[in-house]
């Protein structure tokens, strides 16, 4: 036997073994800082330090692990975005304690998403611009833009003038308010400025209307009815969604705020949920924003983006929209079937001459219809369209049909609802871009199974 044979075996050492697989194919470390052990115990090589050189300050060695929660931020020179960029993010680096200091009282800096970011601002400005406004302002829904306006201006004890027409969403608010705060509402036609005149008080904080009344179509006259209002050094709010900014821009007609859904028209896709106010006077848009942004309805930023890219085919939807609505209107309103029909276009509606005046490209996309049967026919109705979906919402590319009492103003009793003009069956159709042809079949064969 042979001195290697008869040996003992050498006892196992201290040192680990060589690693294998991609462990085995990093470097030694290299410049400061420990070995970093594999978090499964396993004996590991050192991870080398990238060495960054920052041309304003030090070189400085930086791991990976820190690299990879620093990513390097790519700034866009020579050239430009087509699109508008989405800032996801949602808190912002300074480079100085002061200027952080300063961020937190100045709203041109952006320092929180909460407080604003570039692509809401973006929309805030692209609103307020096609509106033309001062400034705008971003909500998180569009009630959180009408939410907003009314709490920032109303106080204990104020008194509102409102359309009697609303929707069922700021008919609550105004319900809610008047419960809480003792605010008094004064409910008006929105087409008789003396309505108005008589309803003024003191206390009167702001008058609020509808371009085109939700669902019943009606038409308020801005003009006349701001006139009144302005006259007493009474703010007029507008919520200008049935319309958009395309087919009438309520600050050239005396409102001072225009609120809207950015969900329906500015956005069109179904696809978001956002609102935005937008304000002729720039100190009226900076009390409402000190007020809000404290109550936390801002809006996402990637909602933001979505309402901007849905935004510029604004004018093309709304053009199609229209077509439809007035072709579709004056079908509905020869269908024995139905028992009135309500669309600003058409000849028998009850503010066709405030129509002609304030909407002169069109009288929107929504219809409202009362179907002869009543409550019933309402039902089968909105269950039996199958190109048309039963949806609340309005605005989309897509046709829409639901029955108003039921579902959006389901807040109202039997007697608000007359006042409102929504009868037990009346149907809202908003109009979607499809063809006019197949929409009218739909609608047509839902007619028949409602009677």
């Amino acid at each position: 036997m042979s001195q290697a044979d008869s040996a003992p075996a050498s006892a196992p050492t201290s040192s680990p073994a060589e690693p294998t697989g991609p462990a085995a194919a990093l470097p030694e470390p290299t410049g400061p800082g420990p070995v970093l052990p594999d978090p499964t115990g396993r004996p590991v090589a050192a991870i080398r330090p990238e060495t960054l050189a920052d041309p304003t300050g030090p070189v400085a060695e930086i791991r990976p692990e820190t690299l990879a929660v620093h990513p390097p931020h790519v700034e866009v020179t020579g050239s430009r975005p087509l699109g508008v960029p989405l800032h996801q993010g949602h808190v912002f680096a300074f480079d100085s304690a002061d200027a952080l200091a300063e961020a937190f009282t100045s709203p041109d800096t952006f320092l929180y998403s909460r407080l604003g970011n570039p692509t809401v601002r973006t929309l805030e400005d692209a609103v307020a611009r096609l509106e033309g406004g001062a400034a705008g302002l971003s909500f998180a829904s569009g009630m959180g833009a009408i939410s907003g306006v009314l709490h920032a201006l109303l106080g204990s004890g104020g008194h509102v003038i409102a359309q009697t027409c609303l929707y069922g969403g700021t008919y609550a608010v105004l319900t809610d308010l008047a419960a809480r705060w003792g605010v008094d509402v004064t409910y008006v036609s929105g087409t008789d400025p003396e309505e108005v005149r008589a309803a003024l008080r003191p206390e009167t904080r702001l008058l609020y209307l509808e371009t085109i009344a939700n669902p019943t179509t009606r038409v308020a006259d801005l003009p006349a009815l701001a006139a009144v209002a302005g006259g007493a050094g009474v703010p007029v709010v507008v919520d200008n969604t049935f319309a958009s900014p395309l087919l009438c821009r309520p600050l050239r007609h005396g409102a001072d705020i225009v609120v809207h859904s950015a969900t329906k028209y500015l956005a069109g896709h179904a696809d978001v949920l956002g609102g935005i106010a937008v304000f002729k006077d720039p100190e009226v848009h900076r009390r409402v924003r000190r007020h809000t942004v404290e109550q936390g309805a801002s809006t996402d930023p990637f909602a933001a983006w979505l309402t901007l890219r849905g935004m510029q085919t604004l004018s093309l939807r709304i053009e199609r929209q229209c077509a439809n609505a007035a072709e579709l209107g004056a079908r509905l309103a020869a269908h024995p079937a139905v028992a009135a029909v309500r669309h600003p276009a058409l000849a028998s509606h009850p503010d066709r001459e405030i129509a002609e005046r304030l909407l002169p490209a069109g009288g929107g996309g929504v219809i409202s219809a009362d179907l002869a049967g009543g409550r019933e026919a309402g039902r089968i109705f909105v269950e039996a369209v199958r190109v048309a979906s039963l949806s609340v919402s309005l605005g989309d590319v897509k046709t829409l049909v639901m029955h108003p009492a039921s579902t959006s103003h389901h807040q109202l009793d039997a007697e608000a609802l007359a006042a409102a003009g929504i009868g037990p069956g009346t149907v809202r159709i908003s109009v979607g871009i499809e063809h006019v042809e197949d929409l009218w079949a739909d609608l047509e064969q839902a007619l028949a199974k409602a009677g």
